[in-house]
């Protein structure tokens, strides 16, 4: 059994799962190939976390993080995941990685954002999605600039999935900061705890607004029932991905090799890899 743990959570819907697997499937072989010693399946819950009695440490010797043997068993904590000593290959957004989470693992590569609306390379933007009035969703500009509908967002209420999101509230902030704005503009600010759970709010009508990243509102449109009862009315300005990480502790060989290998699998035979290499 592998010492080491993987998760691809930030995407995992239940109905995409024999999707993630299969991706991981991929990575998995390609690591092994290159000797290392990847796990054989995703962890997806906390009871699947290497224990570290006493907590886990910073480099300084300071507890960051409780052990994961004494968290609830069948939930579970992305920041727990990220902040494993065991981590050798994750998933985890810019907003936590600027807030503090970058200081304590290596990010390893940018995925590709080409195959969705609102993504362009390692690019991805938010739709800015309100009740479903009969008239068409606003399309995502070519450039990447933001389409912020000032006059539609104005004294609604805004639900958004946690306040470390870059997607979901860090990127709209800024881009409201950009135009002289900030979220005072709305009525009220909720914290719906996802992506999909924010749809939910707007199309049943318990919050007005909501900024969905461009990957999870493709899987809402083909999974979420609620999505019908929704359209984008405008859009964040792309800003870089979700990045792949590993432990800060990872040996230097192994991200190479893993970057490498992430490199191989994900960019297929294309000119343009479906990967930004990072470092």
């Amino acid at each position: 059994m592998s010492k080491f743990v993987a998760a691809l959570p930030m995407y995992d819907w239940p109905e995409a799962r024999g999707e993630v697997d299969a991706q991981w499937a991929r990575l998995r072989d390609a690591f092994r190939q290159r000797g290392i010693d990847a796990p054989e399946a995703v962890a997806r819950s906390n009871r699947e976390l290497p224990a570290v009695p006493g907590g886990i440490l910073d480099d300084a010797g300071r507890l960051i993080a409780p052990d994961p043997a004494t968290l609830p068993p069948h939930e579970f904590d992305f920041h727990q995941l990220w902040l494993s000593p065991a981590l050798l290959f994750g998933q985890t957004c810019w907003g936590p990685m600027e807030l503090g989470l970058a200081q304590h693992v290596q990010a390893i590569a940018q995925p590709n954002y080409d195959g969705f609306e609102g993504g362009q390379g390692e690019l991805y933007s938010s739709a800015l999605v309100m009740p479903a009035d009969g008239g068409p969703s606003v399309a995502s500009p070519l450039d990447g600039k933001a389409i912020i509908p000032t006059g539609l967002l104005r004294g609604k209420r805004f639900t958004f999935n946690s306040a470390d999101s870059m997607s979901g509230l860090i990127g709209l902030t800024r881009d409201l900061e950009a135009i002289g704005e900030s979220l005072d503009i709305f009525a009220s600010r909720s914290e719906s705890g996802g992506h999909r759970s924010s749809i939910v709010a707007v199309a049943e009508g318990r919050a007005d607004i909501a900024a969905i990243d461009c990957e999870s509102w493709a899987l809402a449109q083909r999974f979420e029932p609620a999505a019908q009862g929704v359209k984008v009315v405008g859009w964040t300005a792309r800003r870089k991905g979700l990045p792949y990480i590993t432990a800060r502790t990872t040996p230097a060989p192994i991200v190479a090799a893993m970057r490498e290998a992430v490199a191989a699998v994900e960019g297929g035979a294309s000119e343009q890899p479906l990967v930004q290499l990072v470092g």
